[in-house]
């Protein structure tokens, strides 16, 4: 057996970053960049009002106070995406909207609020400024935000909703970024069946392809589900062909040392076993190596997870989450990890890495973890309830209540910030 540590830098080694596509940029949230994005354009393209109010010059509104307001004459209404017909004289103003061009001869705006407009009916033909304007008062200046030719997001940048904003702000409708990887998922094993058929004596449905594929989905990849092998090496042969284009394989059951155990045993045949059993609990069972893909240059990566489901899930985010983030060309491969007090004993008999289910939550100052159920690794439901896995090193022969943990948080939420 080798170590967690060992197992993830085995198969880190063996994932490459997938190559660039072109898609619109809706489509991209989540992806990363594969290109420098500069701008051909200045934002904004020209100096515009930050407020509703009146285009002015400064000058006109000094010594201007609500006792003593400066009476300046309208002479125009801007809107934004129009622009000023007419230029600011000396003593003259125009009302200008939020967004619209500063005409020429203003050099500050004057809020609606700061003016008489509102004791005036209709639009007046004067208003009366009730404060002193100064130079630059409320106007955005024409390449505040984003000036020609700048760079403004790098290559490597995950994008979220922001920079997706940023893109169709500079007039981006497509842009290059890492394409998602495809990750093809088969469950083994005489005893499942799929969700859609009844249940007969001895069987159970197959939970661990929804589970995995929706860790995928998760994760910023493509599941593709290849159903239900039998324990034998020509159905799992027949069920494998059809995802040996996929960017990896993910297989659940088949991988201890049963007599119907057979998932090694195809992939020693069809490609290169790397690792066999890592030193945790619960997953010991896991193996990864690369088979040869249909079509590619390279082999792809494969895991072979175990079949209980809590098992499975736990792999996979310890060892295909961080492949996958590092094929879709993601720099941080980590999840977050608090440091909690628990408040159940955790045992370790067997000198392996404990990954115990638990549901954190903050308390004034610290973190509290509790275990959420029997740790059995059948049982799915303990994964249900957890927002954390705590962890126990392989040298320490357990923790009691009141010790302090760290925990692999699985998600945020409400209960934990």
């Amino acid at each position: 057996m080798i170590s967690v540590d060992q197992a993830l830098k085995k198969v880190l080694e063996h994932v490459d970053i997938l190559e660039a596509e072109e898609r619109p940029i809706l489509d991209c949230l989540g992806q990363v960049l594969a290109e420098d994005v500069f701008s051909a354009i200045n934002i904004p393209p020209l100096d515009n009002s930050a407020m509703d109010g009146y285009a002015v010059r400064a000058a006109d509104t000094s010594g201007a106070s609500h006792k003593s307001p400066r009476i300046l004459r309208v002479i125009d209404t801007v809107a934004a995406g129009a622009v000023a017909r007419l230029r600011v004289e000396p003593g003259t103003a125009i009302r200008i909207m939020t967004g619209a061009p500063i005409p020429g001869g203003a050099d500050g705006v004057v809020r609606f609020e700061d003016t008489d407009e509102a004791e005036r009916q209709g639009t007046p033909a004067e208003v009366g400024v009730l404060i002193e304007v100064v130079p630059g008062a409320e106007i955005r200046r024409v390449g505040e935000d984003i000036a020609a030719g700048s760079l403004v997001l790098k290559q490597g940048t995950a994008l979220r909703a922001s920079e997706i904003g940023v893109l169709a702000s500079l007039g981006c409708g497509k842009v290059k970024v890492i394409r998602r990887p495809v990750v093809a998922i088969l469950s083994t094993g005489d005893e499942i069946v799929d969700i859609a058929q009844p249940l007969s004596g001895g069987k159970i449905y197959n939970s661990n392809s929804y589970s995995l594929a929706a860790l995928v989905q998760h994760y910023g990849a493509v599941p593709r589900m290849l159903g239900i092998a039998l324990d034998n090496e020509d159905s799992l042969m027949g069920k494998l062909r059809r995802g040996l284009s996929a960017d990896m394989v993910i297989t659940s059951g088949g991988v201890s040392m049963g007599d119907y155990d057979v998932v090694r045993e195809v992939l020693a045949k069809e490609g290169e076993i790397i690792f066999w059993r890592v030193r945790e609990k619960p997953g010991k069972p896991l193996v990864f190596g690369m088979i040869k893909g249909r079509g590619r240059v390279k082999d792809i990566p494969f895991f072979g997870l175990a079949g209980n489901p809590v098992s499975a899930m736990v792999n996979f985010e310890l060892f295909a989450r961080p492949a996958i983030l590092k094929m879709r060309g993601r720099k941080n491969l980590t999840k977050p990890t608090v440091r909690a007090v628990v408040e159940d004993a955790i045992k370790n008999a067997d000198g392996r890495r404990v990954f115990t289910r638990v549901f954190v939550e903050k308390r004034g100052d610290g973190y509290f973890a509790r275990l959420t159920g029997p740790q059995g690794s059948g049982i799915l439901t303990s994964m249900a309830l957890a927002n954390g896995l705590a962890i126990v090193p392989e040298d320490k022969p357990g923790v009691k209540p009141g010790d302090e943990v760290e925990v692999m948080m699985l998600d945020w939420s409400e209960d934990v910030e």
